[in-house]
């Protein structure tokens, strides 16, 4: 009998539900699918998604990564995509996506994140380095922009014996052309910089250095400008400086003596000096036979930075005055003259009027008089003079391996 009984109350109790004319179905609202980004850039990026609701408007919220839900920015769109603006440069974010149907809401997307691109290089001047964006991350650690890249000389210039980072940085989907052994063809818009530090303990390099400051060359309209930038004290800034300073540093050197150096900060008529023939600014060091080693030109080849030219063996290669003896004396002098002392003494170089010199790599010797003036240049290198010795600007003191290779050159004469 109690059998019965509940059967017929179940039986009543499932009439009454569904004969309740207030009860209806209500399709749950359902959570984007198939949620792309693109044309993400250093300040915005387009997310698009699809839904199968009808009547829905979305809400996409979104913040710097691991923010928390509620505290985020909020959009709201009834298309399936959305463009956000105004974000922050080399920046990670994450976003969720919800629908909102004219009933209910679905659930909350899984949260997915992108990372907004580092920003462009600048070409112009500005009065902070850091807003060049040359440099990625904390300044003083030097790390190259994503659209920078680093190069180096086999027989670099000497300058107190600071260490040096030299960067290019060209313009998206553009290279440097080939035409000779000499300087490749910048185009408009190209920034070289080249950054003078010294290493607190040359022995133990992870004690820090002193940056000094950071020297750009800026390509514009067919035409070089020139700016130095002084670094801080703090090392997490440089400040352009037209007028030049000088920095006085001590520091320990790889045999494990105390060195100082007042560091000599040039100003942009010094770098017009150096910097200028014919009246026209210049590039001096990224000629593609001081860059024609470790195989660094077929990696711009490679990496579409250098144009013109497949097979750069044909490049004459300078020779490294310092380290590599299979190069005859000459060789080796001759290819420190050309990277410390023709960017002057050469056909149309500062000292192309007062000066018979010609320290040019190329220029066959009986034409460059050096034999000539061999005891002038001796007694120009072999002490340091204030306006007498040589180079006049760039340097303060002997530079003791460099003259031990010009006196044995000149003795050999």
């Amino acid at each position: 009998m109690k059998n019965l009984l509940f059967t017929l109350l179940f039986a009543c109790t499932l009439t009454s539900c569904f004969n309740d004319p207030d009860d209806e179905f209500i399709e749950q609202c359902l959570t984007p699918i198939n949620i792309q980004l693109s044309n993400t850039t250093q300040e915005s990026t387009t997310i698009t998604w699809e839904d199968s609701n009808t009547f829905t408007t979305y809400t996409i919220e979104y913040g710097v990564s691991g923010f928390t839900l509620g505290f985020g920015e909020t959009l709201t769109t009834t298309d399936t995509n959305i463009t956000l603006v105004g974000l922050e440069a080399n920046t990670s974010y994450d976003f969720y996506i919800q629908s909102i149907c004219s009933d209910n809401v679905s659930m909350l997307t899984n949260v997915f994140s992108f990372t907004t691109t580092a920003p462009i290089v600048v070409s112009q001047f500005v009065n902070n380095l850091s807003d060049m964006h040359i440099y990625s991350g904390n300044l003083e650690d030097l790390n190259p922009s994503p659209y920078a890249f680093e190069y180096d000389l086999i027989s670099p210039l000497f300058t107190d014996y600071a260490y040096k980072q030299r960067i290019i940085a060209l313009p998206s989907g553009e290279a440097m052309q080939y035409v000779d052994n000499g300087l490749p063809i910048f185009p408009d818009n190209t920034v070289i910089a080249k950054t003078f530090y010294y290493f607190n303990d040359e022995r133990d390099i992870t004690l820090g250095k002193k940056i000094m400051e950071t020297r750009i060359l800026i390509k514009q309209n067919g035409s070089w400008v020139t700016g130095n930038y002084k670094w801080n004290e703090a090392q997490t800034e440089a400040t352009l400086d037209p007028n030049g300073s000088v920095v006085a540093y001590n520091y320990v050197n790889n045999a494990g003596e105390p060195k100082s150096v007042n560091y000599e900060i040039p100003s942009n008529t010094d770098c017009f000096t150096c910097h200028s023939n014919n009246s026209i600014l210049t590039p001096i060091g990224p000629k593609l036979r001081s860059m024609h080693f470790n195989n660094q030109l077929q990696s711009f080849v490679d990496q579409n930075l250098l144009s013109n030219i497949t097979d750069v063996s044909n490049i004459t290669m300078l020779p490294d005055w310092k380290n590599d003896r299979d190069y005859s004396l000459m060789q080796r002098a001759r290819a420190y003259f050309d990277v410390n002392c023709a960017h002057c003494h050469s056909p149309g170089g500062t000292c192309d009027t007062t000066s018979i010199l010609d320290f040019s790599f190329e220029r066959p010797f009986d034409e460059t008089n050096i034999y000539l003036q061999r005891f002038t240049i001796q007694a120009r290198t072999q002490n340091y003079t204030n306006d007498y010795s040589m180079p006049l600007i760039g340097t303060t003191m002997i530079h003791a391996e460099g003259y031990a290779l010009i006196e044995a050159f000149v003795d050999s004469l």
